[in-house]
């Protein structure tokens, strides 16, 4: 089995399984956070696909979306993270775990002084593919209409607010 450790693919055998420490696996660099991807719908036959996101401090996660395709999970490692869901609103802390359907609006930031640490499940896989196409705009000021034209293609649909474009 081939997996990422760090920016280097390498392959790594427990039983036919693999171990990757934290912070380690294959980075994307899709929309301002830290995202290292663990596992994906090659490893897991389209089951998952999962994260590890390090979201900065006073960094805004991406702006309100629905998945239509995809179930996501999110336990925090560490820090904190408000997240909105559905027309509420949350404050993650270490350990706390959350379930975001599909179908469902929502979105999140890292208002706080440290980093926040979230592990998320995404299921069935391929929101990876998603990251990777968003990693691969052309550095600089990102064309919205191009994001949405992505997002369109993975099943995403960004909710904004009334009035905001």
């Amino acid at each position: 089995m081939t997996v990422w450790r760090g920016e280097k693919e390498t392959t790594v055998t427990l039983g036919g399984g693999y171990l990757l420490p934290t912070r380690e696996g294959r980075s994307i660099p899709a929309i301002g956070l830290g995202i290292t991807m663990k596992t994906d719908g090659k490893s897991t036959r389209d089951a998952y696909s999962l994260f590890e996101y390090a979201i900065p401090p006073e960094t805004d996660g991406p702006p309100p979306h629905v998945h239509t395709r995809e179930d996501e999970s999110f336990i925090c490692l560490s820090g904190r993270l408000d997240v909105h869901l559905g027309g509420e609103d949350f404050t993650m802390e270490y350990g706390d775990y959350m379930y975001l359907p599909r179908d469902v609006v929502h979105a999140f930031r890292n208002p706080y002084q440290e980093e926040s640490r979230v592990i998320s499940v995404v299921s069935p896989a391929g929101l990876e593919r998603y990251y990777q196409a968003l990693g691969d705009l052309p550095p600089g000021p990102k064309d919205i209409s191009k994001i949405k034209e992505i997002m369109a293609d993975f099943g995403i649909v960004l909710q904004l607010p009334p009035g905001v474009s």
